[in-house]
């Protein structure tokens, strides 16, 4: 069997089905998915999941905070090890508006582009999957996966651009084979988790977030 395993770029990711909800209603419901049955409806009949790599950092807005913390809790419920959450940081950055000189604070994410790109090269050094996805559209990761292309070619990596986003560059890598997220709505239909979900002995739960709520 072929190992595949799934890279979720979560800032990427979340804020393009944000901007696609915000299009069409019915993508909010997208936001309490199961991620590992959401990837395992793109497997062909040869290849099983190694495990589905989700990449993002804790949101410094406490609300934001455990609206994240539920869903990650509730995919690990589901899922365990192979769901795994790697975890940048949220940084505060000062901004100066030019109109007003006034100083703003804005959150900004750092090391989830490094992250995924260690990952990419480290499972393909140590052998631990054969067939990489990459959910972004950040063509700073361009790097590593020509890195990837050039020095494991006998592994296979994929692009699967967010919904409302891409990349021009790469496109361009991947020689146009790529996924775009957007046009596999049921496939995300498939995936919503029930507003209570638990662990196999029912003795842990997670709630979905109430401004999450499925719209009927």
């Amino acid at each position: 069997m072929i190992r595949t395993t799934f890279y979720f770029d979560g800032f990427n990711f979340y804020y393009g089905l944000k901007n696609k909800s915000h299009q069409d209603r019915v993508w909010k419901n997208f936001y309490w998915i199961d991620f590992v049955k959401l990837c395992e409806q793109f497997l062909g009949p040869d290849q099983i999941i190694e495990k589905v790599k989700y990449f993002s950092a804790a949101p410094l807005n406490a609300g934001k905070q455990s609206r994240q913390s539920a869903l990650f809790k509730a995919n690990k419920l589901i899922n365990g090890d192979k769901f795994e959450i790697i975890r940048g940081k949220y940084y505060k950055k000062n901004i100066k508006c030019n109109i007003c000189n006034q100083v703003f604070q804005m959150p900004e994410e750092k090391r989830t582009d490094v992250n995924i790109s260690v990952h990419l090269m480290g499972d393909c050094a140590l052998d631990k999957t054969d067939h990489l996805i990459l959910i972004t559209a950040d063509s700073d990761l361009v790097p590593a996966i020509e890195f990837i292309k050039e020095n494991y070619p006998h592994k296979k990596i994929k692009i699967y651009f967010p919904p409302t986003n891409s990349s021009a560059d790469l496109f361009n890598t991947m020689k146009r084979k790529v996924v775009y997220l957007e046009n596999n709505k049921y496939r995300f239909e498939n995936s919503i988790m029930n507003d209570i979900v638990y662990n196999s002995d029912q003795s842990d739960n997670a709630h979905i977030p109430s401004g999450w709520k499925i719209s009927k």
